[in-house]
């Protein structure tokens, strides 16, 4: 599925860059200002289609991929999906999906999606990101620009992700463009394509293998641990799967700044944007990586004051099943790591839902607002009809439809009064995308913010 990378190519093309313009900073105003929650496509009818497309920049003629959403809608601001490939990969293969084919097109996330993203595929000189002179940024720029005069985005929804060159060039519109990027996902990632500006936060995961051989795992740490500075994090060294584990384990950092998560997600495995817990093989379909980014992006709620929850802390993943799955359909497996043993369970509940055509996510705030602790939890609640779980994060969920109990996981269980913990779940729906109704925590009723 990817071509053969060596570290000497990549180090080759990473030192033919130029030092970047601050100036280059500056873009159009419907990419810069953050706070705008829609562009100037909005309301109109697109000339742009899905499929290759090409624009002149910095002097040059660059091609893209584009995809928009299936009954697209141009009165609903849509979230937008940046991904880049790898040395000597394409465009056309992060578009297709390669040999994985469907399930793995823009790293998995198109699928997970479910029509409610606009993706873009940029083709680097080359095959590669070298931003010479800052002009893949540049490129970058210019593809928002005409995008986003044609199409309804959320400017408060761009995201942008890559593997080993490809995750270079996501860190570097994360050092230079933290206002028009809400997060990025690095995987295998290092330093080669520049890092102007790098001073100001943006949510970042980082995924690398313990053993990569051609761009070793402390390059990823330091690219990690600039935005861990950059965020406010408290610094620390997550731990790491020990090699011949075949497990991965995420780290979600403490005490980061309202809305800038750092999340670093190590692997037994070498350089590979899919690796399979339990297994050597590095199938698109069985990854977990896809699921865990998507979670990732997908916490984050359009507008300007974003305060989205981590993911767990040192979460390790012993077995395929303990991580979400890539696919839309897989229900959460892991398991409790306590029961019910204390507190009331009096809470109040603030519920956030984000629908397109025939999906949605939703995210729940659960505050303890009893006298005493809780060591365990249930939180059972209804959905409306015609809603079914497909995937969540932060608690186990059952059934899928109907009366459902999200019961806490491992690193969740405790909340002391007036503490808070945030869960959420990804989910089917046949046109009702109204709020659960008829909360209760540990049998008690909770009220409702």
């Amino acid at each position: 599925m990817f071509a053969t990378i060596t570290a000497a190519a990549l180090l080759v093309l990473g030192t033919g860059r130029m030092a970047l313009s601050d100036s280059l900073s500056a873009t159009t105003s419907s990419s810069t200002n953050a706070v705008a929650a829609a562009t100037a496509g909005c309301g109109k009818t697109p000339t742009l289609r899905s499929g290759a497309q090409t624009i002149t920049t910095s002097g040059k003629n660059r091609s893209w991929i584009l995809r928009i959403p299936d009954n697209y809608d141009s009165s609903r601001p849509y979230r937008l999906i940046m991904a880049y490939h790898w040395l000597n990969g394409t465009a056309q293969i992060v578009d297709s999906g390669g040999s994985d084919g469907a399930v793995w097109a823009y790293y998995g996330l198109k699928q997970l999606s479910n029509n409610s993203t606009i993706f873009i595929a940029p083709q680097g000189i080359n095959n590669g990101w070298g931003n010479t002179n800052g002009e893949d940024l540049t490129f970058t720029d210019d593809v928002l620009k005409r995008v986003e005069g044609d199409l309804c985005v959320d400017t408060t929804q761009r995201f942008a992700l890559g593997w080993s060159y490809g995750g270079a060039m996501s860190f570097a519109v994360a050092c230079a463009r933290p206002t028009v990027f809400r997060a990025v996902a690095v995987y295998s990632g290092a330093q080669l394509s520049g890092c102007s500006g790098g001073t100001q936060p943006v949510a970042y995961m980082g995924i690398h293998g313990i053993h990569d051989s051609v761009l070793n795992i402390s390059n990823g740490r330091s690219l990690r641990d600039r935005f861990v500075a950059n965020n406010g994090c408290t610094p620390m060294n997550p731990r790491e799967p020990s090699q011949g584990s075949l497990t991965h384990i995420i780290t979600a950092y403490s005490g980061c700044r309202a809305g800038y998560p750092v999340v670093w997600a190590a692997f037994d495995g070498d350089h590979t944007p899919s690796p399979n817990d339990g297994s050597t093989s590095t199938s698109g379909a069985r990854t977990w990586t896809s699921g865990e980014v998507w979670k990732f992006f997908t916490q984050f709620q359009s507008g300007p004051t974003t305060s989205p929850s981590a993911s767990p802390s040192q979460s390790p993943s012993a077995s395929p099943s303990a991580s979400p799955s890539a696919s839309p359909s897989a229900s959460p497996s892991a398991s409790p790591s306590t029961s019910p043993t204390g507190g009331s369970g009096a809470c109040r509940v603030s519920a956030t839902v984000n629908a397109w055509n025939n999906g949605l996510t939703e995210n729940f705030s659960i505050t303890n607002t009893g006298s005493s602790a809780i060591n365990g939890w249930s939180l059972v609640f209804t959905l409306p009809g015609g809603q079914t779980i497909t995937n969540g994060w932060n608690a186990t969920y059952s059934p899928t439809s109907g009366q459902v109990t999200a019961t806490n996981v491992s690193y969740n269980g405790s909340l002391a009064p007036g503490a808070t913990t945030e869960i959420g779940f990804q989910a089917t729906h046949t046109g009702n995308a109204a709020k659960p109704s008829a909360f209760t925590l540990n049998g008690s009723p909770c009220t409702v913010a």
